[in-house]
Order: C-alpha cells, then sequence, then structure tokens
C-alpha cells in the first residue's frame, strides 16, 4: 500500500529524520573504534543505549508523520484498517520503540 512519503511532503521532517541517523552514524563509528581499542564493555554498552536512543526517537518522530499524513489521508478515503495494519505490521519489528 505505497502512498506517497511524509518525507517528500515534509522537508523539516526529511532533514531531521537524517541529521539523527547521522549522529547515529558517528556514535556507531565510535563505537567501533572503542571494541577494537577494548575500551571498558560498561562504557561501550552505554554508547550502544545512546545509539538505540535516537534510532527510537526517529522511528517514533517518522511513524508520528505516517500518521498523521499517510494513516489519516488513507482513513479519509476509505482505506484506513489496510493503512493501519500496514503500519502496525512495520511497528511490530521494533524492539525499542
Amino acid at each position: 500500500m505505497r502512498e506517497t512519503s511524509s518525507l517528500r511532503e515534509d522537508p523539516r521532517l526529511k532533514a531531521r529524520i537524517v541529521r539523527q541517523l547521522r549522529t547515529a552514524e558517528g556514535h556507531l563509528a565510535g563505537i567501533r573504534k572503542m571494541v577494537e581499542e577494548e575500551q571498558y564493555c560498561v562504557d561501550i554498552l552505554k554508547q550502544i543505549a545512546a545509539v538505540q536512543g535516537i534510532i527510537s526517537r526517529a522511528a517514533r518522530i517518522l511513524a508520528r508523520a505516517h500518521t498523521q499524513h499517510c494513516v489519516r489521508g488513507a482513513i479519509e478515503e476509505g482505506r484506513g484498517e489496510a493503512a493501519i495494519d500496514e503500519l502496525f505490521e512495520a511497528l511490530k519489528y521494533l524492539k525499542h520503540f
């Protein structure tokens, strides 16, 4: 049930999510270096948790925008059940939502 994307409709949303993903990428590079340098495990775990938080925030922001734009539009067009099912299918894979 692919439709228009909330990201295409809202450039600020897209920029915000890209910024968060870049931040997560930077943290991941730092975590890889910490592992390579055999740093203290608890410090590495804390950094992993920080990346999980960033990714979870990005997922929540995107899910909210999708719901407000795409799901709302589908409901207005009489395709709400399919849109809701699709959203919940995607959300079930998010462990830290």
